[in-house]
């Protein structure tokens, strides 16, 4: 099914304006050595830093430069130069310093997406600490557990997610010892806890002149927690030299450049809401959409419109929202500034990629990567014709193969080495160590890390397939493929199909235990608006499956509108498949609340 030759050509024009037009050549040329090479690196050889990358360089010739557009809650817009996001940032590096926190020392943040996180996470970089970003939404254990394991020493947060996130399990945390409440002052601590700081007070007292440290490129930088879907979180370190990936992918993969308006939607709790949210832009010297209210289809439509956006980089579920909300919202707005739009998170299904390219003007181009991989490392190009519900294929600098599984599903080891599989079979996806956003570790858990490389590859845990082209498409993760009466199957695919259908808006499909085939295929679905989930649309949408996926197919359907999310819009099967079967539930901390 997903192997189709089904493509968005595109016209010639658009080949020739991208940013990187012949991708065989682009492949052939790049060299890692060059990349990094376009950083300017620190003054008089002093090493690599991310937030002089993204920052001071860009404020030395181009300090009028807009650098955030922060749309406020409150419906205020407020620019910030180049120029002033460096003092900002000066000022909170300096804070750290009057605080005595030490270089390695790990800062956490735990904010919506206001001014403060963007200048907090620069400044932490600046001052050599460690930034280690919390989704907002967490509830008190979560938040906990992660400040626990990453031994936070600083948090940075507002005094209402304080009361409601931190207070109730302050006591559990000896090793944080400052607490920076950002806002208004006047909204500032009252209390008289031990430990609590107005950041705007501390921020005031101050100086604006900061001169960045020397910093080695393998100097710890971020450190990104998993989400925890299975087992503890765990937490990913990354080094300063991963700059020299966020920058490069962004060209390649977003199509990039310093006369952008750019707007990425994910939320800077996550990794890509970092990577793409705050690093790779201002490398760029790009303008930077910040964002901080929640979504609202006609309100997107507006600030698409309104603020003349390029580059938008945004979720499938977000995507699939807007498809429910219907075309007429599209055609009240004005997209022409709209050349490139990009899509992660999870797999996109075809029938996205066709509605956009139809509706908005231009084609959702997916990508993937993990937190582990810290950048994107295979994408849909904007040079490249688009083969609809396809990953794309590897960026310039990374190598990517398809290994053979065994029976546990993860790649083939039982004779000391892994094998590659011929193109139209499934495996797992492996990369080629070596780029320089690659983890460094998992914190504490040195076993863990080792068990994810095997012959210098990392083993990502994704089940995929690679056609005969060299495109790869998304079956599922390792521990979510079905075995069914012989078969393994790739959840996502079936979903895919599913969604094809015009009455399914969401699907999704678990394994669940059979006497005779192992496992049958079940899917969950959400219908679209307007139709009926009765007797008749449940055995129509039974054998529109069985007629395009054939043995395969699912073999129970339900309705459900309020499928399980994580908060940053991945369906969670294995909290589905543990309600079906009535297994206990596990972590919940990223699962979305309504």
């Amino acid at each position: 099914m997903t192997e189709t030759v089904d493509m968005i050509v595109k016209p010639d024009s658009v080949r020739r304006s991208a940013r990187m037009p012949d991708y065989d050549r682009a492949r052939r040329t790049f060299s890692w050595a060059a990349a990094r090479a376009e950083m300017s690196g620190l003054p008089n050889g002093r090493g690599l830093n991310i937030a002089h990358e993204a920052v001071d360089r860009h404020a030395a010739v181009r300090g009028d430069r807009t650098a955030l557009r922060v749309l406020g809650a409150d419906g205020t817009t407020t620019d910030v130069t180049y120029a002033e996001l460096r003092r900002r940032t000066n000022r909170f590096a300096n804070a750290l310093g009057a605080l005595g926190v030490a270089r390695g020392e790990r800062v956490f943040t735990l904010l919506p997406r206001v001014l403060d996180l963007y200048v907090a996470a620069l400044g932490t970089l600046k001052a050599g600490g460690v930034l280690c970003p919390l989704f907002s939404a967490f509830g008190p254990e979560p938040v906990a557990e992660r400040l626990r394991l990453g031994e936070g020493r600083v948090l940075v947060t507002t005094p209402r997610l304080h009361a409601r996130r931190v207070r109730p399990v302050r006591a559990a945390l000896p090793a944080l010892r400052h607490v920076l409440l950002a806002g208004d002052p006047a909204d500032g601590p009252d209390d008289g806890e031990e430990g609590l700081t107005s950041l705007a007070a501390l921020l005031d007292a101050v100086d604006d002149d900061f001169a960045i440290p020397p910093t080695d490129p393998e100097d710890p930088a971020l450190l990104h927690f998993t989400s925890g879907t299975t087992g503890t979180p765990k937490g990913a370190v990354h080094v300063h030299d991963a700059v020299v990936a966020h920058h490069a992918t962004a060209r390649a993969a977003l199509d990039l450049g310093p006369d952008d308006v750019f707007w990425c939607t994910a939320d800077p709790g996550w990794v890509t809401g970092t990577s793409y949210g705050i690093i790779a832009p201002l490398t760029h010297g790009a303008t930077l959409l910040v964002d901080e209210r929640e979504f609202d289809a006609e309100r997107w439509y507006d600030v698409l419109a309104g603020q003349r956006v390029t580059v938008w980089y945004t979720a499938p579920t977000a995507l699939r929202l807007l498809v429910r909300h219907g075309e007429a919202a599209v055609a009240r707005h004005d997209l022409s500034a709209l050349r490139h739009v990009a899509s992660v998170g999870e797999p996109l299904d075809a029938e996205v990629v066709r509605w956009s390219a139809e509706v908005l003007g231009v084609p959702v181009h997916d990508n993937w990567w993990q937190t582990e991989t810290g950048a994107i490392m295979i994408s849909n190009f904007a040079a490249e014709d688009i083969r609809p519900g396809s990953m794309g294929r590897p960026l310039p600098g990374i190598e990517a193969a398809v290994l053979e599984r065994g029976p546990d599903g993860r790649a083939w080891r039982a004779d000391g080495h892994v094998r590659p599989v011929r193109p139209g079979v499934d495996g797992e996806l492996a990369l080629r160590a070596g780029w320089p956003s690659m983890f460094r570790g998992y914190l504490h858990q040195e076993e863990r890390y080792a068990a994810s490389f095997a012959e210098g590859w990392y083993l990502t845990g994704d089940v995929v397939r690679r056609d005969a082209d060299g495109w790869y498409w998304f079956a599922g993760r390792a521990d979510d493929v079905i075995k069914t009466a012989g078969h393994l199957v790739g959840p996502f695919e079936v979903e895919s199909v599913l969604m094809a259908h015009p009455a399914v808006a969401e699907a999704a499909v678990i394994g669940k235990p059979d006497p005779v085939a192992g496992e049958l295929v079940k899917a969950f679905v959400t219908l679209r608006p307007g139709w009926t989930p009765d007797a008749s649309l449940h055995d129509e949408l039974l054998s529109y499956g069985r007629q395009r996926l054939g043995s395969v197919a699912p073999r129970e359907l339900a309705v459900d509108p309020h499928l399980p999310h994580t908060r940053s819009g991945k369906i969670l099967r294995r909290l589905l498949r543990a309600r079906e079967l009535g297994l206990p539930e596990g972590d919940l901390s990223t699962v979305e609340t309504s």
